[in-house]
């Protein structure tokens, strides 16, 4: 799967051109349990209403541009409901102090209602709900262009719980019982050992979280004799991904190519977004290259088009000389770029790979007779440890996710060389 790619700030209106959806922090605790698809869903659905969240009773939204936002390029309408019927029927849980000091507690299904029709997607909160998602006083940004880059719902979970510590650099000590309703796994016994959850939950969220967002966060435990009871995570800012973080524009704004993008028409963020990916000189020169076209009816999109193309400045426009300090800021933004499209890369022949193999297996199970196959999945069975691993082979078989390392050396031990006609594995 490629990197998502930002969303054409042409597409957007209102609030969605802000890019960062304001989640009152009494409000961000209760989506444990959504799906990654759901919680990308749910703050895209919040940021599009935000400016109208207390003055107008529902909220509507273009069902394309809906899709593009939470990186879901599909038609698959059936998914998108499935994701919106999970909202209405997940209980949001607030516990705080209201503006007189006194303890206020109170409950709401994340949404109201929510329907689909004619491509246009409506939805509302509950009164209640909108107030506390509105609350300014308190509250914590997430920026929608690194929340695309999740690919698991564990990962964005403890991304937004962290971020919002980001300029105190501790979240302070959680229980490991408040660490699982967070994580969305407090139901499940098999979290409640603490091996399985920091194997299964907390290294790959950490990991995840290190490597896609604009913070780094390292994990602390604190222990009642041998027991580990509590948890907290150090966060830093992540240098080489403040890129994407919609707060580190500031330098970018006292530059006169951003000047000059604005009173072109360009947005803001799009202004930033053109600077950071090209650097202040090719935007420079591309912004003179437009200025010397006669009879161009749309300005904005030409310079798009000149970027994207790489159009050639005339000879006799000269691009204004950058600082070394706009140098030294491309040149770390270039670099962080290309670790990231590496990283990317990488994943991408993981997972290819993983296809790959996946085939292979269903390919060779397919040959197996009956009584083959029935003696495979039980000599299977008993290399497996965990209950929730066996569960899942129970439930998935061959194509369990959660057992792919283990399913891929069964096979290699009981077909050696199976992989090896596989051009990705």
């Amino acid at each position: 799967m490629r990197q998502a790619e930002p969303i054409p700030q042409e597409m957007l209106t209102g609030a969605l051109k802000r890019g960062a959806v304001k989640k009152n922090v009494a409000a961000i605790h209760v989506s444990g349990k959504l799906t990654l698809l759901q919680r990308k869903l749910s703050n895209v659905l919040l940021l599009n209403a935000y400016d109208a969240l207390i003055s107008q009773p529902k909220h509507q939204i273009d069902a394309r541009t809906l899709a593009l936002m939470i990186g879901y390029n599909s038609n698959d309408t059936a998914t998108l409901r499935d994701a919106l019927r999970g909202l209405a029927e997940t209980v949001a849980e607030w516990d705080m102090l209201d503006e007189k000091g006194r303890q206020e507690w109170g409950v709401s299904s994340l949404l109201s209602y929510a329907k689909l029709r004619g491509g246009i997607c409506e939805y509302a909160y509950s009164p209640a709900l909108a107030e506390k998602l509105h609350d300014p006083k308190v509250f914590a940004l997430i920026n929608l262009n690194i929340q695309r880059r999740f690919s698991s719902g564990h990962g964005l979970a403890l991304y937004e719980n962290c971020y919002r510590f980001v300029r105190t650099g501790s979240t302070g000590w959680w229980p490991l019982e408040t660490f699982r309703r967070l994580m969305g796994v407090d139901d499940s016994a098999y979290y409640e050992t603490f091996k399985h959850l920091n194997a299964k939950i907390i290294k790959p969220a950490v990991d995840e979280v290190n490597r896609t967002s604009n913070i780094e966060i390292t994990p602390e435990f604190a222990k009642k004799g041998r027991t580990v009871t509590e948890i907290r995570f150090k966060i830093r800012e992540n240098k080489q991904l403040a890129m994407f973080d919609i707060d580190d524009g500031e330098a970018l704004r006292g530059s006169p190519v951003y000047e000059r993008l604005l009173a072109l028409g360009v947005s803001d963020r799009l202004a930033r977004q053109w600077m950071a990916e090209h650097g202040e000189a090719a935007v420079a020169e591309k912004l003179a290259y437009v200025a010397g076209q006669d009879g161009v009816k749309s300005p904005v999109g030409y310079l798009r088009a000149a970027l994207a193309g790489d159009f050639n400045a005339p000879a006799a426009v000269e691009a204004p000389a950058p600082s070394a300090e706009a140098l030294a800021l491309a040149a770390a933004r270039a670099e962080a770029a290309k670790r990231a499209a590496s990283e990317e890369a990488a994943r991408d022949a993981e997972r290819l790979q993983r296809k790959a193999r996946f085939a292979a297996v269903e390919q060779a199970v397919s040959r197996r007779n009956p009584t083959q196959r029935d003696a495979d999945k039980r000599l299977f069975m008993t290399r497996l440890e965990g209950e929730l691993e066996r569960e899942e082979f129970r439930r998935h078989g061959w194509t369990s996710a959660l057992n792919s390392r283990a399913i891929f050396a069964f096979w290699e031990e009981m077909i050696p060389g199976i992989y090896e006609d596989s051009s990705a594995a």
